[in-house]
């Protein structure tokens, strides 16, 4: 087992739902400890380069849109196995075929309204942190 800090991005839908506590909540349950949050308007600039490769896509339009109708919170979020881990508690990327008591199969409803992005490897996650959190704005403890 190796400890791992993995991003989270709560999406609009959780944000305008407010499930951002509540889905929180679920992942410290789960052992994973909070080492950065702050919520912000993504403009287009970090959507192109967080969705670089959708780009050539024709729903990266919407993607955009979507991302873009309200502020998201990113999360910074640590503990053994993370990428993982978090990633289980998720559930698959469609809501539509996640399980019950998952969070997307709880709360999201299709393959973009899906409450949170969560990093897929441990490369990506060291990527999309820098891209998300300025240095100092992760904690250790």
């Amino acid at each position: 087992m190796s400890t791992e800090t993995s991003l989270v991005l709560f999406k609009p839908d959780a944000v305008a739902k407010q499930l951002v506590g509540p889905v929180l909540a679920r992942f410290q349950a789960a052992g994973f400890h909070l080492r950065g949050i702050k919520m912000m308007q993504l403009d287009e600039a970090i959507l192109h380069e967080h969705y670089a490769h959708l780009t050539h896509l024709p729903f990266f339009p919407s993607i955009v849109e979507f991302m873009r109708q309200a502020p998201v919170v990113a999360v910074a979020l640590e503990g053994e196995n993370a990428i993982a881990g978090i990633r289980d508690l998720l559930g698959p990327t469609d809501s539509k075929a996640a399980a019950p008591g998952t969070i997307r199969g709880d709360f999201g409803e299709d393959k973009m309204v899906n409450v949170c992005h969560a990093s897929d490897s441990v490369e990506a996650a060291a990527l999309e942190l820098r891209r998300f959190f300025k240095e100092g704005e992760l904690f250790a403890f």
